[in-house]
């Protein structure tokens, strides 16, 4: 076997352990997760990543760990635009906050097959019609631009979903779960509660925005060791990013406009490669950090700068 075969053996192994000792130690049924803890969680997650790009500049070369690590980072990013849209949905269906964690979970797990065939469809077509990068390319400038000027979170409305929309026309659903299953049987026949609906929404919402994430990363990198691992990697972390941010990701005001400059710097680099001309993985890495931090900043600063007088004063 290769390196490269190697990693995604270690891979493989790493993200079994880690997840049979996040689901053993850091998460019970039923319970609510503390910002204490899902800090604990997120920095587990994060921790790990690292720990896989050290290991894969060890094994596989700088270049592929650079990809990797900008793939995470932007996939990483790309994911608290998910959270909001969670967010809604738990509250559309009024799920409990005592479910939300085993709710995530398997909305989560669900997503990364999803993810994984995604990408498995991305990558053929990729080697059997390489002209198809320039439409991923073209579609990220776009969606760039759009993202940049239109305030998306607030267009997001779970009862015009096309998913919900899809799922209620075709699966018999009940709002009464006072025993909180995912399904019941009424009459001999079988009901899906919210919490079946809010899984299946959850997953396949995912995988809507990875429509714009997953293309992104094939721009970075068209190593399927990246596509998939910097995937996985941010995914598997968006359950412990949802409870550390969920109070505080509307307070990133402009972070959407940092993410739409790089989609566009993403996309931008993927067309020029038409006339053989081609970006260092390090420029894009710091194209991303540049501009995921400078939009964090920013938005920090512009929300202590238009605090009210009386709660500035209250402070001093």
């Amino acid at each position: 076997m290769n390196a490269e075969q190697w990693t995604f053996i270690v891979f493989g192994i790493v993200i079994l352990v880690a997840l049979i000792f996040d689901l053993g130690l850091l998460s019970k049924k039923s319970s609510t997760i503390s910002i204490k803890k899902a800090l604990v969680q997120t920095s587990f997650w994060v921790g790990l990543a690292l720990l896989f790009f050290g290991y894969v500049w060890y094994e596989d070369g700088s270049t592929l760990a650079i990809s990797f690590l900008s793939a995470y980072l932007m996939e990483w990013s790309l994911s608290i635009d998910n959270i909001f849209v969670f967010i809604l949905i738990f509250g559309f269906f009024k799920v409990k906050e005592s479910n939300y964690a085993r709710v995530l979970l398997i909305g989560i797990l669900m997503a990364i097959v999803l993810r994984a065939i995604f990408i498995t469809l991305g990558v053929a077509l990729i080697e059997r019609f390489h002209w198809i990068l320039y439409i991923f390319g073209a579609f990220l400038v776009y969606t760039g631009f759009k993202m940049f000027f239109v305030k998306q979170d607030d267009e997001y409305n779970p009862a015009e979903s096309p998913v919900y929309k899809f799922i209620s026309k075709r699966l018999r659903i009940t709002h009464d779960n006072p025993e909180e299953k995912f399904w019941v049987r009424h009459n001999n026949k079988l009901f899906f509660t919210n919490l079946a609906i809010v899984v299946m929404m959850l997953a396949v919402t995912d995988v809507v925005f990875a429509l714009d994430s997953i293309p992104a990363v094939f721009a970075i990198s068209k190593e399927p060791l990246v596509v998939y691992t910097s995937n996985i990697f941010a995914v598997l972390g968006l359950r412990s990013l949802f409870f550390l941010l969920r109070g505080a990701v509307d307070k990133f005001d402009y972070l959407q406009q940092g993410i739409a400059i790089v989609l566009i710097f993403i996309g931008a680099k993927m067309l020029v490669e038409y006339f053989h001309f081609n970006i260092p993985i390090y420029v894009s890495l710091i194209v991303i950090v540049a501009c995921l931090g400078g939009s964090i900043l920013y938005s920090l600063y512009h929300q202590k700068k238009n605090l009210p007088e009386d709660v500035t004063d209250q402070k001093v």
